[in-house]
């Protein structure tokens, strides 16, 4: 059997564990990374940054943590670290092209005799190239890069191409905002939380010191965002939910409640126990932070975080103001509530607002294939309801 050439694009923890499994499998596989190193969004993060999952629950199953990191949530750089010596463990960096900056993909299927029709065969994993499997005849995946070193093109042919580009980077999720009541319209700054954890920690510090900061979004990244800030910050949210305090509240792990055979039985009572301790802990009615759904809908859609240390305290102490909002609009001299109780018509002065509204994994997913037919395979055909 001829030996397949596998294309990966990216080498965070995805690329890497893939290029591996090819390599055991006996193809051989090349990494397009556009940075400079392995670890995706691990390399760069607002200093303040730790793993929000317990680390027994984020590791290669083959390459255990070093005895050195004893934390239960490691630091950016303890993460990076380990990333990086699992690449070099595995020798997994000569499979590596970094500095490649994959610009878009597209299947040469023309020489075939193939219409765009009859790519309709690829909507369906049951006829993966239309015989169930991975290789089908003489077609390519022509990969498109950038070298961002020298400014140069190249293309590549490969057998298979697997996608592991992330959700969280790249493609800011920017808000619609009314027309003239957008960013331009400000006399201040605006960034979006990705521009600001580009930064370095002396010029992430730098740029919001003495400003009157509002950071807009709900993300999780917003809540680490607060401690760089020395004025009082305001953060707008549009929904509550239940951020954790820890996952060891009571001396064992938080998930033990609810996974587990036993727990199956008490979930909804667990749920409500839960419920009443960060309630009480973090003081959420004072606030008017307590969520609408339950934590057991939460805990089982993965989306609980840990809150900052003394977050709630701050609040308290008045150096972060929690303002309500389902949408806002720009003016001159800050920000408009659009809406909610809190809705205002004198602005809300401020002079820099770091939008954390979180990444379009969607569109960097789809607007990676030239062709429409697959860019509707990505993200559904515009034709398609239900």
């Amino acid at each position: 059997m001829e030996n397949k050439k596998i294309g990966i694009i990216g080498a965070g923890t995805s690329g890497l564990l893939a290029c591996k499994y090819m390599l055991s499998k006996g193809f051989d596989p090349v990494v397009f990374e556009a940075r400079s190193g392995v670890g995706g969004q691990w390399i760069k993060t607002v200093e303040t940054t730790k793993l929000q999952s317990p680390r027994p629950w984020y590791q290669f199953s083959d390459f255990p943590w070093p005895s050195s990191v004893t934390e239960d949530f490691p630091t950016q750089h303890q993460v990076f670290d380990y990333i990086q010596s699992n690449a070099q463990h595995f020798d997994l960096i000569k499979h590596i092209r970094f500095n490649t900056k994959v610009i878009s993909i597209e299947y040469d299927h023309h020489h075939q005799g193939l219409s765009d029709d009859e790519l309709e065969m690829f909507r369906s994993w049951k006829l993966w190239n239309g015989d169930g499997q991975p290789f089908q005849g003489e077609g390519k995946w022509k990969v498109f890069v950038e070298d961002t070193l020298n400014n140069s093109n190249e293309v590549h042919k490969v057998d298979f191409v697997i996608l592991c580009v992330g959700r969280f980077s790249d493609v800011p999720n920017i808000p619609k905002f009314p027309l003239k009541k957008g960013p331009k319209a400000f006399h201040g700054k605006v960034i979006h939380s990705m521009d600001y954890a580009a930064m370095d920690y002396q010029s992430a510090a730098n740029f919001v010191k003495g400003k009157r900061v509002t950071v807009a979004g709900s993300e999780s990244l917003h809540l680490t965002l607060q401690w760089r800030l020395e004025n009082p910050c305001r953060v707008l949210y549009q929904s509550e939910y239940w951020n954790v305090p820890d996952y060891h509240p009571w001396g064992f792990p938080l998930a033990f409640l609810y996974f587990n055979r036993f727990s199956e039985l008490l979930r909804w009572g667990f749920s409500k126990f839960v419920e009443s301790y960060i309630n009480k802990k973090h003081r959420l009615a004072k606030y008017g932070m307590v969520p609408k759904h339950s934590f057991l809908q939460e805990i089982s859609s993965c989306t609980p975080a840990i809150v900052p240390e003394k977050f709630y305290d701050k609040v308290e102490e008045g150096s972060i103001i929690l303002k309500k909002s389902q949408s806002f609009s720009f003016c001159k001299e800050g920000i408009l509530l659009d809406g909610g109780e809190e809705a205002t018509t004198t602005p809300l002065k401020t002079d820099l607002v770091i939008l954390a509204t979180g990444f379009r994994g969607d569109k960097k997913l789809k607007d990676i294939f030239v062709s429409q037919t697959f860019q509707d395979f990505m993200a559904g055909s515009p034709s398609e309801t239900g």
